[in-house]
């Protein structure tokens, strides 16, 4: 039998590496992947792991290089004939006092939170193996987002038919209203670090389904949850929730039991399934 694997994206520091510090103190059987853009920074987080006696291992990854995706992709297929688990945390966001004007901050956070991690399901959903659990790692802020959305807005978020491909053009017909400064007159909420996370959280629900229906055997199971407001570079010391905090619920869903079938296509906070 083949070696199980897992992969956690941007995971050299804050939640990301606390999630596989997580898989390796609940001894995942098989192999945890620590991946990182840069390699130094990756090798250095391994080596933080190692001192504690914990064992993960590294590749470089850069989700927002497709490039460096397809060669993760081919890496995980020759090496494990796919993935086990895969847990899609790397993300951005701008800091409230961050000059950066919103149309940048729409088209940059997007492109990371939202069609970079698109790039890295496209590429690597068709290598999760039979029993395998995927997690995108989202945020509550999403769900708040889309409440300040229009009706409109808000029905096809919430729909059971929404398309990858429907909500891909939503995703850049917001970056594109952005740009113009017509994104709140065009029924959306002005926050890009929500709007991705809504997108990111709808785009599992559209996997879940596909795969309960191209897949329906296999028993995957793929889920969208947030880590909570969680002590990091990117949210600040003030937040309530140390990093290990903020792992608990991605780490539950990557190891929900064999033969599971719940929680799947579903949103989740505080490992509990929280109302979309």
């Amino acid at each position: 039998m083949s070696t199980k694997v897992a992969v956690v994206t941007g995971s050299n520091k804050g939640i990301g590496l606390a999630i596989v510090r997580a898989l390796c103190q609940q001894h995942y059987h098989g192999d945890v992947y620590l991946t990182a853009r840069d390699s130094g920074r990756g090798d250095e987080a391994v080596k933080s792991l190692a001192a504690d006696g914990l064992t993960a291992k590294f590749h470089q990854l850069d989700i927002n290089d497709e490039k460096s995706i397809v060669s993760a992709a081919a890496f995980f297929k020759k090496t494990y004939g796919g993935v086990d688990v895969l847990i899609n945390n790397a993300g951005i966001a701008f800091k409230g006092a961050d000059p950066a004007p919103f149309p940048v901050q729409a088209e940059v956070t997007l492109k990371t939170n939202y069609f970079a991690t698109r790039d890295m399901l496209t590429h690597f959903l068709p290598l999760i193996k039979s029993g395998g659990r995927v997690v995108n790692v989202s945020s509550f802020v999403g769900a708040r987002t889309l409440n300040k959305c229009s009706a409109d807005l808000q029905q096809r978020f919430r729909s059971d038919d929404i398309s990858e491909e429907e909500l891909t053009g939503l995703m850049e017909q917001f970056v594109d209203l952005a740009k113009k400064g017509e994104h709140e007159k065009g029924g959306w909420a002005n926050t890009a670090y929500g709007t991705s996370k809504t997108g990111l959280t709808v785009l599992s629900m559209i996997h879940a389904r596909r795969l309960t229906k191209e897949r329906p055997h296999d028993g995957i199971l793929v889920n969208a949850c947030c880590p909570g407001w969680v002590r990091t570079d990117m949210a600040g010391p003030t937040a309530p929730k140390s990093p290990e905090e903020g792992a608990m619920t991605p780490v539950f869903l990557a190891l929900l039991p064999a033969g599971a079938t719940d929680p799947h296509g579903r949103f989740v906070s505080d490992k509990e399934v929280q109302p979309w």
